[in-house]
């Protein structure tokens, strides 16, 4: 008899126990709009709206070049603090800002040199496409390089070149 007691207390106990994220969705599932503005007409449009739950969000866009934006958002996180965003959309992409948003780690500064040098070059005519030009390299070291080929037979064991060589 106890032990269906305690069971039936741990039961109710458990039943009574919910997450904080499973109230938060239930709030967020039963949010009323307090504010709603919403226009569009041919100069571009705009909304924005807030909930009792804390969430307001506003955009405003026109049609420049495809459809330009920017607006923002924000919202009280399952921890209680409330989080923003502020954004532009466009030509270079949606482009995010918020301080609770990752950022890139800093460009090594080899890498940001390179960079510095590749507009360099090309501000001054200068474009390497990557692709093999004989005329960039001096006779002499593509003569050095030709008796290096490898036979005409690939597997000659005689090639010191031949990753199949036998011995």
């Amino acid at each position: 008899m106890k032990l269906i007691i305690l069971t039936a207390l741990i039961g109710v106990c458990a039943a009574g126990y919910a997450p904080p994220y499973v109230v938060r969705s239930v709030l967020d599932r039963n949010a009323n709009i307090l504010r709603s503005e919403s226009e569009v007409n041919e100069k571009g449009y705009h909304y924005a709206f807030d909930t009792d739950n804390g969430i307001h969000a506003d955009e405003a866009g026109v049609e420049a070049n495809g459809i330009q934006a920017a607006g923002g958002y924000s919202y009280t996180g399952d921890d209680g603090q409330v989080y923003s965003v502020r954004y532009t959309a466009d030509a270079n992409g949606f482009q995010p800002q918020g301080a609770h948003l990752p950022t890139p780690p800093p460009i090594p500064e080899a890498i940001a040199r390179s960079l510095q040098e590749n507009a360099r070059d090309e501000a001054a005519g200068i474009y390497d496409d990557g692709s093999y030009h004989d005329a960039r390299y001096a006779p002499g070291v593509i003569l050095a390089r030709k008796q290096y080929q490898a036979p005409r037979y690939p597997f000659n064991p005689y090639n010191p070149y031949n990753p199949y060589r036998r011995y």
